[in-house]
């Protein structure tokens, strides 16, 4: 399950979030650390075709995929030197896949601000500078012992010794990871590194309740910050007050009380698919039996390791996936009548699923002694 990192400075609404997109209660208070440990919530990724698989398929169980999010302390300056527990809030970040980076755009004097300031693109720089120190710590240290191990002659760490170099230089520009090394190769090189601005990112304006029916003017300057830095990271705005107010309606009164507000859908889901897409994501079904499901793998994913996903032993015994995409089957209206059209396709071991792809693995069971 892929796990998504809640991160930002103290007050910035991340354990609001947080409860809002899991129902879980977390700890909120106008203090900072009211989170230490990290709590934890799995959420269902919003998916319409889903739904319109089962009114399809009318399977007894319907199952979506999902994404863990860890509501992790708030941040603050000096945490990459340890300051407010930074290195053990670090250590939490390096466990998740993908960052929600929250950030406050909203004025308030009875909510406190870390800095004694109210200035979201200064927090936004805050955190990602704190970032980006902790990662250039690493790449020194590691730096250090490949150049020691360069001494035995091996071309490898020679090789790497000038990776680590170009990536130490990047991260002194103040350039997080993930602009540095830009090609999969790069980044696989220094993967077992754990690097915290490697991490795909997605920011979050935590905005008030009086700037929801137009553009804020704080989310119009996040997102031209992050244009002037080069990076191709969405904006999605949210009020998490309102949000965690709409968590405690049934989802009837939720839509009834959105409607009265003018609003479209809950900020929620564009979170829950942002950071879907920022990690490179699709989704592909299955339908067999008495349950129709959802399934996450990276994009590329071959059929054989799509089908381990399901459980091992397909992927070590695969024969060949049957695969329609959704739009076809959607429109033929049954997969018997895909079948009968020839729209199922036979796939072997190098096809690469796509998003959308409904998909029966065809195994061989494996021996058991």
């Amino acid at each position: 399950m892929v796990r998504v990192g809640i991160v930002g400075l103290p007050n910035a609404g991340k354990s609001t979030l947080f409860n809002a997109l899991t129902r879980a209660g977390a700890e909120v208070a106008n203090y900072p650390f009211t989170t230490i440990e990290p709590n934890v919530g799995v959420v269902a990724v919003p998916d319409k075709r889903l739904q319109h698989l089962g009114e399809l398929t009318k399977p007894k169980k319907l199952t979506p995929t999902t994404m863990e999010f860890v509501d992790i302390a708030g941040l603050v300056k000096g945490a990459s030197r340890g300051e407010g527990l930074g290195n053990r809030f670090l250590g939490h970040i390096r466990e998740v896949d993908a960052i929600a980076h929250v950030v406050r755009c909203f004025p308030d004097p009875d909510v406190s601000h870390v800095s004694g300031s109210f200035d979201p693109i200064s927090d936004m720089e805050v955190i990602e500078l704190e970032l980006v120190l902790a990662d250039l710590e690493t790449v020194e240290k590691r730096l250090e012992k490949t150049i020691r191990m360069q001494k035995g002659g091996n071309v490898r760490y020679k090789e790497e010794a000038l990776l680590l170099e170009s990536l130490r230089d990047g991260l002194l520009q103040g350039k997080p990871g993930r602009e540095v090394f830009t090609s999969d190769e790069d980044r696989l090189a220094v993967r077992d590194l754990f690097l915290l601005t490697m991490k795909p990112v997605v920011y979050v304006a935590n905005i008030g309740e009086r700037d929801l029916e137009g553009d804020s003017e704080h989310v119009i300057a996040m997102a031209e910050w992050a244009l002037s830095r080069g990076y191709n990271v969405p904006v999605t705005a949210i009020s998490a007050k309102l949000e965690s107010e709409l968590a405690e309606l049934d989802s009837k009164d939720a839509a009834e009380f959105l409607e009265e507000l003018g609003i479209q859908s809950s900020a929620l889901d564009r979170i829950i698919l942002a950071s879907y897409k920022a990690l490179d994501l699709v989704t592909f079904y299955t339908t067999k039996g008495d349950e129709t499901r959802a399934w996450t793998v990276k994009q590329e994913t071959a059929a054989p390791q799509a089908a381990g996903v399901i459980h091992s032993d397909m992927e070590q015994g695969f024969i060949k996936a049957e695969v329609i995409d959704y739009e076809s089957l959607m429109r033929i209206g049954s997969l018997a009548g895909a079948r009968d059209k020839g729209l199922v396709r036979q796939e072997g071991r190098d096809y690469l699923v796509k998003d959308g792809d409904v998909i029966l693995f065809r195994f061989s069971e494996p021996s058991r002694k």
